[in-house]
Parts: C-alpha cells; structure tokens; sequence
C-alpha cells in the first residue's frame, strides 16, 4: 500500500520524524527520492534574501537532511538507493534563477560525495537532470518569465523553455518516473554519482 505522511522541508524535526516514523511503521529505508522544489524569477538585484534562504532550505539542506537521516539504515542493510531530482539547472544556468540555479549545483555535489560515501555499504546516488517538465511547477514559472523576459504568456514554452533543446517539447512527468525505477534496480547497481540527463538535447550544445 501507500502511506502519505506530511513535513516541513524547512523543518529539521520534520525531516527527522519522517524518517523515524517510517522506520517505525516499514522496518527499512531502501529507496529515498528528494523531489521538492519551488522556483522564484528575479534578477539578483531584486532577489528577496528570505526566498533565497527558503529554496536552498528546500532544495539543498532538506536532501541533506534526510540523506544523512537514511543513510545508517541503508548502511546497515547493505543496500540504498538514493535519488536527487536535480535540473538542466544543475549542469547550465539560466539568468534570473539564481537561488534555484546554486541549489541544483549544490544537489550535483551532494550526490557525488554521497555516491563516494555510500558505495562500500551497498549504497548508489544519482542526480536526475531533465529540462523543463509539465509540471505544476513548471507552469506557474510562466507568467513570472513573461514579466521578466518581456513577452506575451503565449510565448513562454516555445522561446524560453524549449528553445535550448534540439527537441523542442516539454518532457513527461512519466519519463522522469521511468529512470527513477530503474536506477533503483539492482540492474543499476554499477550506476553512481552521475547525473543522468534527460534534456532534450540542451546540454549536447
């Protein structure tokens, strides 16, 4: 079955029961994928520090967090599997994202040195890097990149979102989900450390 249970990204307490409730009610951690994520656009000029602090929080200290919360379990059971939903962000920067750009470069470093860490226990790390994905995420970014690039809302998915790619399309949530199970096979057990990209041809540039 599935068990929902909430948290506070921002939280430490949070993070910290949501791992010992887990392993409370499951026994075992053998999988964790760090997904949330929130985005604001602005230039550096007019980025608010209190929404600097709260996307690193979100995206960067809570994997930490709760990597280093699962890690003796996954270490004493001699097998993990531990995904970071990073971003093209994580690998190129975009202007005007400069919080949500920095976390994704931190989330790279994280999983490498988590991915060095974790391998003599049986533990693999990886980052997953797609392009812009049809999410609800994605979507409420529109009408803030209109503003800031200065074009009609209409405009937004082709000249500023798929514009890099040589495939010009948003991806699927489907196609992250997809690599997300298999890197958590034991067919993927010699994957590790890397950042897996699905970008549509952005990064072969």
């Amino acid at each position: 079955g599935v068990r929902f249970q909430a948290a506070d990204m921002t939280n430490a307490n949070d993070l910290q029961q949501l791992v010992t409730q887990t392993l409370a009610v499951e026994g075992r951690i053998d999988i964790l994928v760090n997904n949330a994520g929130i985005q604001y656009v602005a230039p550096i000029t007019e980025f608010p520090e209190a929404k600097w602090r709260q996307i690193i929080e979100i995206m960067l200290t809570a994997p930490f967090l709760l990597t280093k919360a699962v890690l003796p379990d996954m270490y004493a059971h001699k097998w993990g599997r531990i995904i970071n939903i990073a971003s093209v962000h994580a690998l190129r920067a975009s202007a005007f994202k400069s919080a949500y750009v920095t976390a994704k470069h931190g989330l790279l470093g994280l999983t490498r040195v988590t991915a060095l860490e974790g391998a003599e226990h049986g533990v693999t790390c990886n980052a997953i890097c797609p392009s812009y994905v049809r999410t609800p995420l994605v979507e409420r970014q529109i009408a803030d990149q209109a503003r800031i690039h200065g074009i009609p809302e209409s405009e937004v998915v082709e000249k500023i979102m798929v514009s890099e790619g040589a495939i010009h399309r948003l991806l699927e949530p489907e196609e992250v989900a997809q690599l997300v199970t298999y890197l958590c096979t034991d067919a993927a057990s010699g994957i590790t450390g890397s950042a897996q990209v699905i970008d549509c041809g952005w990064t072969a540039h």
